[in-house]
């Protein structure tokens, strides 16, 4: 089965390639570096390689309590792989020169082959949910622990796996240990054939991320700028097609708050442009976060179109909307909202983020709604009553506070492998 998917993905390559410079085209980043997704990258970076991979900005952010862990491990070497310019620019921003950094190869065995020699990994770290049958199998050749680390599987990701199950059991048989967020990750990974005696649930990494120095007077700093006494909603990791939703609730908003400033935050950066130019379409003056001015008091839209400060947005404002909710993407982080102290609403489609939805429903620090006007009666009401939106935002730092200890459990597992 290995084989017909290694046939596959050659026939396939080409589209990858030219995928690869369509995207370029808004996004330039995915031009560069081309090599290193082919495994052709220089020798091994030192003795004891870590080899860590977050596929993107998201899993980069999860993995960083994890990576910063294993800095303080002076007899490792540390290399942290990405698949996309955002994620690779994140590993940058977090870490710098502290970690060695290259975009993951296509799960072909020639690249990987060429990958697995010149690294020589003395363990290998997959974050989340990526399955790479040769990349998995090339480590199961080479004898190198392979760790699946804050595991998870939404349903619809364990159907589309269900209809390979011989590939996907031999793909998951090559993991030598799993740590997966939930007691519900850890069934559907045995579901698929994973050895229930290699599955840990040990919690989710992103209940360990950990406000930064400063962040409390630079979002104070942030909310000047934006205007002390308007109220603000954020709408965070918003995807196309959906921004245009967003602003449906924001007129209504509007209504019964004219004042109300709305900051804006695109998941991808090469939508920035494109999400500005909608704003004004619209009739709201719109002001960006590059051109580091104050907001008049006519602004209707902050576009917050820099990388690496949505978290200062959301602890400057009032409530938060998290995005890829209302469209079918299966939502994105809402713990960083959560762990700023505000409120947070998002749509129907939470997949990804279930466990953590659920969790901060029931301690009243989030609503789930269905469509535009239920998104836009949840931001007016918090905006509108602040003694309420404050203890449900002060419950869902404090959900955050209570379920952190995923980090110290999969520290041990990882210890075991080193």
């Amino acid at each position: 089965m290995r084989r017909l998917y290694t046939l596959l993905l050659y026939l396939l390559a080409p589209l990858v390639l030219l995928r690869l410079a369509w995207r370029g085209l808004r996004a330039p980043g995915y031009w560069r570096r081309w090599p290193e997704r082919f495994g052709s990258i220089r020798p091994a970076i030192g003795a004891r390689v870590v080899w860590l991979h977050a596929v993107s900005v998201g899993e980069v952010q999860a993995a960083a309590p994890l990576v910063r862990a294993l800095l303080q491990k002076p007899e490792v070497s540390l290399l942290v792989t990405t698949a996309t310019p955002t994620g690779s620019a994140r590993v940058a921003e977090l870490f710098g020169e502290e970690v060695e950094q290259l975009y993951a190869p296509y799960d072909l065995p020639g690249a990987v082959a060429r990958f697995l020699d010149r690294i020589q990994p003395q363990l290998a770290i997959v974050m989340e949910t990526e399955l790479w049958p040769n990349l998995f199998n090339g480590c199961r050749k080479r004898d190198i622990p392979l760790l699946l680390v804050n595991g998870r599987l939404s349903a619809r990701s364990t159907a589309g796996y269900r209809r390979v199950p011989r590939l996907v059991a031999k793909t998951l048989a090559a993991v030598t240990a799993i740590a997966a967020q939930s007691p519900r990750d850890a069934r559907r990974f045995a579901s698929l054939g994973a050895d229930p005696g290699r599955i840990t649930v040990t919690g989710n990494l992103k209940y360990e991320q950990e406000l930064s120095p400063g962040l409390t007077d630079q979002a104070r700093e942030q909310r000047r700028l934006w205007g002390e006494t308007r109220p603000v909603w954020i709408a965070g990791s918003t995807h196309e097609g959906e921004d245009e939703l967003v602003l449906d609730a924001f007129r209504q908003v509007r209504r019964r708050l004219p004042d109300c400033l709305l900051v804006l935050v695109p998941r991808h950066p090469e939508r920035f442009a494109d999400v500005a130019a909608l704003c004004r379409r619209r009739g709201y003056r719109t002001v960006l976060r590059s051109e580091g001015i104050p907001c008049p008091g006519d602004t209707g839209v902050f576009i917050g179109d820099t990388m690496g400060e949505l978290m200062l947005f959301y602890a400057a404002a009032d409530v938060a909307f998290v995005g890829g909710s209302l469209v079918h993407r299966g939502g994105h982080n809402l713990l960083e909202p959560a762990a700023a102290g505000i409120p947070l609403v998002t749509g129907p489609h939470v997949a990804n983020f279930q466990d953590i939805c659920e969790l901060l429903e029931r301690v009243g620090a989030c609503r789930r709604v269905e469509n535009v006007s239920g998104l836009a009666a949840a931001v007016s009401h918090w905006l509108l009553h602040a003694d309420e939106r404050r203890q449900a935002g002060r419950r869902g730092s404090q959900a955050v506070e209570r379920n952190r200890g995923a980090l110290d459990s999969v520290l041990a597992m990882v210890e075991r492998y080193l």
